[in-house]
């Protein structure tokens, strides 16, 4: 993976790059650099649930040429998580503390945000597999893997939601 912070600095316009030689600028510009690349890093993480959500959305299409499958209830559920966590990613906190901010977020703070939702990624792997694994078993009718596969994508959602829910918490010191 690329890491995005490189590219935000890379592609600096003059005006930033004149910045950086500013005393007591530099570092709000390589502040709000971090936070640039943390809002492009939960874009694409958020594009990455809106993926998976869609891979639910063809297995309830499956689900729906089986008359009376009772898992149809379940798999709304998951979709309707999947769009509330999309949600939640998008619209994070960027980690901004402003002049008069209660709680200040310095640089090494952003650092490890950006570490933090770039490490969620791997989250979508494993989603990503056990969707693959709701659609093999699906097109094999096999119930008991079928919901197996249900309650293992829900699992693991749920932690995804929770992990992320931490995530400004755990960077601010805030977190009980």
């Amino acid at each position: 993976m690329v890491d995005i912070r490189e590219r935000v600095e890379e592609d600096r316009g003059l005006l930033k790059k004149i910045q950086t030689y500013i005393p007591g600028f530099k570092g709000y510009r390589q502040r709000e650099d971090l936070r640039d690349a943390d809002r492009m890093l939960r874009a694409q993480l958020s594009q990455k649930i809106a993926l998976q959500r869609r891979g639910l959305e063809e297995c309830r299409g499956i689900l729906m040429q089986s008359p009376g499958s009772k898992e149809l209830e379940m798999i709304g559920g998951l979709i309707s998580q999947f769009k509330k966590v999309e949600g939640v990613v998008s619209h994070a906190a960027t980690g901004y503390s402003g002049i008069a901010a209660d709680i200040s977020v310095n640089e090494d703070e952003l650092e490890r945000l950006y570490e933090y939702d770039a490490s969620m990624l791997d989250h979508m792997v494993s989603i990503s597999a056990s969707i693959d694994s709701l659609k093999d078993a699906l097109m094999a009718a096999d119930e008991t893997t079928i919901f197996r596969d249900m309650m293992n994508i829900k699992a693991r959602i749920t932690d995804f939601e929770d992990k992320f829910g931490d995530r400004l918490r755990t960077i601010e010191g805030t977190g009980v």
